[in-house]
């Protein structure tokens, strides 16, 4: 039986259309959550909203959103004005173009998700797809609307469907240069490099992922 569906919606390409779902390729239920509590008493402890300026607790519906427009300047923002601005789900990925993989880097790739084919009838569309896609040795770009965000997903052929995974924007991704400005221009010397290769070849295995974690084999 097939895990639930997270969106459904049509894959598009060209005059090419078929019903499909995304699913999860990740899953948090296997992480270990805390509690805060008081070291004394063993109870849990509950957050309170202050007033930074006056120090008087705030209650849940006085809790409201503001856009700063200057230091402690703020816009009020209501949900209602939200909601008005929020783009609404075509429930269709329009493969826009074909792009190398190699040219996107790792850094812009945020969530995977995996697709199938929603109903029976149209597997042959969706392996039309699939296929075309498989041949190209390429990764397709499209346009989806996911919790009211639009995002752009790349998708590639996996096993006997598809796997998306959408895309981070150039403004989400911090410039390198600010981490690496300060590391010095350096030549290591012949012989140190290759005892450093000599140890990274002692220590080459397979990637193999398993459900306790992370294990590796020797080749």
């Amino acid at each position: 039986m097939s895990p639930r569906s997270y969106w459904r919606g049509y894959l598009k390409l060209a005059l090419v259309s078929c019903p499909i779902a995304l699913h999860a390729a990740c899953s948090s239920s296997q992480r270990v959550s805390y509690r805060q509590i008081n070291r004394k008493t063993g109870n849990r402890l509950r957050q309170q909203l202050i007033d930074e300026e006056t120090r008087e607790p705030v209650e849940g519906y006085d809790k409201a959103r503001g856009y700063e427009i200057g230091k402690g300047q703020f816009i009020l923002v209501e949900d209602e004005e939200l909601e008005a601005i929020e783009i609404e789900s075509t429930h269709t990925i329009d493969i826009d173009s074909f792009v190398p993989r190699a040219e996107i880097g790792q850094r812009f790739f945020d969530t995977p998700y995996y697709i199938t084919p929603n109903d029976p009838v149209v597997q042959d569309a969706f392996a039309v797809i699939r296929d075309a896609m498989r041949s190209k040795a390429a990764v397709a770009l499209g346009r989806v609307v996911l919790a009211k965000r639009e995002r752009v997903m790349a998708l590639e052929p996996y096993d006997k469907g598809l796997i998306g995974t959408t895309l981070r924007y150039q403004h989400e991704v911090r410039d390198p240069k600010d981490c690496f400005a300060d590391i010095p221009e350096l030549t290591p010397a012949p012989e140190l490099l290759r005892l450093a290769a000599y140890i990274l070849d002692s220590k080459l295995t397979a990637f193999d992922p398993s459900a306790s974690g992370i294990v590796t084999r020797r080749r």
